[in-house]
């Protein structure tokens, strides 16, 4: 199945590439590999929720962030490529959780985009990945992610 007929069966679109914050641009490629800017959960260039995991966001909320971040990387890709059907492998996503200070579950953040990976991209979805706590994040965002894709 295409992932467009994917996409549209999960019924999701893909959000346009968000701005930049600063001085990077959102994705760059290299040979058969694109690397992605940390992406935030933006969407029409703002956060839906701002705050710490485990204090102001609750674990729920942080997940459903983690998959606008993934759908946000996704955009990017474009930039790069026609179509998400030209990704032979989601190689690797790493995920940065702003949690309170007794926070322990960022891989369970993480998992709301490793998980819409594989809906998405099935076999082709598997990755490595890495979920770390941090103190905080651009414009309090509770979750940023990173992805690495190979292309064809």
């Amino acid at each position: 199945m295409a992932i467009i007929d994917q996409l549209n069966t999960l019924g999701i679109q893909i959000p346009p590439v968000p701005p930049a914050l600063a001085a990077y641009i959102p994705s760059k490629r290299t040979g058969n590999l694109i690397f992605t800017s940390g992406q935030l959960p933006l969407v029409g260039g703002k956060l839906r929720k701002t705050g710490k995991v485990g204090a102001q966001i609750t674990l729920a909320e942080a997940k459903e962030e983690a998959k606008q971040c993934l759908l946000n990387a996704l955009s990017t890709l474009l930039l790069h490529i026609d179509s998400l059907d030209q990704i032979k492998s989601v190689v690797k996503l790493g995920v940065y959780v702003a949690g309170a200070e007794t926070f322990t579950e960022q891989h369970l953040v993480a998992n709301g985009a490793s998980e819409l990976v594989a809906e998405i991209f099935g076999e082709k979805g598997k990755h490595a990945r890495f979920a770390i706590g941090v103190s905080s994040l651009p414009l309090d965002a509770c979750v940023e992610l990173e992805m690495t894709v190979e292309v064809e």
